[in-house]
C-alpha cells in the first residue's frame, strides 16, 4: 500500500511538472521596453500595468492579484507588459499614455477596452473581456 502511495505521488509530480502542463498554465508577464502593441495584434489580448515606480503599492497588488490566478487570463490570450518608469517612456508608454498607476487592457484588434486607476481582480478582468464582441465569437467558435 505504502508502495502505491508512492508511486501516485511520483506519478502526480511528474504530470503537474510536465513542460507541456507549466506551459499551459504560464502567464507571460514582460517589461514594456522594447515591445509594440501592434505586434499583438489578432494574436494576443494586452493587459498592461502602469506604475510611476515597482515599489507603488497598486502594483504591487496587481502583480500579486495576476500570478495568483493566472488561468483565466491564459485562457483569454493575454500577455501582461509592465511599464514602472515614467522617466525613460516605453512605445507602450507614449502610446497609452497613463497618469501615475494604470491598469490598461488592448484587445487583439488592437483597441483599448478597460482603462482602470486602481488594482482589478482576475475575476474582474475576464469579465471585461468576456463582455467583448471578439471573444463572445471565440466562445462561439470554441477558442
Amino acid at each position: 500500500m505504502k508502495n502505491l502511495c508512492s508511486a501516485a505521488l511520483a506519478a502526480l509530480l511528474l504530470i503537474t511538472s510536465s513542460p507541456a502542463v507549466a506551459q499551459e498554465a504560464e502567464l507571460v508577464i514582460e517589461t514594456a521596453d522594447d515591445v509594440v502593441l501592434s505586434e499583438f495584434k489578432w494574436t494576443n489580448r494586452v493587459l498592461v500595468v502602469f506604475a510611476d515606480s515597482p515599489l507603488d503599492p497598486n502594483f504591487s497588488e496587481q502583480i500579486a492579484l495576476l500570478t495568483a490566478r493566472p488561468l483565466p487570463l491564459v485562457a483569454r490570450d493575454v500577455v501582461v507588459l509592465t511599464d514602472t518608469d515614467p522617466d525613460t517612456p516605453s512605445e507602450v508608454r507614449r502610446t497609452l499614455r497613463p497618469r501615475g498607476f494604470a491598469l490598461v487592457l488592448v484587445d487583439k484588434d488592437g483597441r483599448v477596452m478597460l482603462r482602470k486607476p486602481d488594482a482589478w481582480d482576475v475575476r474582474e478582468i475576464s469579465r471585461a473581456i468576456d463582455k467583448t464582441p471578439l471573444r463572445q465569437q471565440e466562445i462561439r467558435e470554441g477558442l
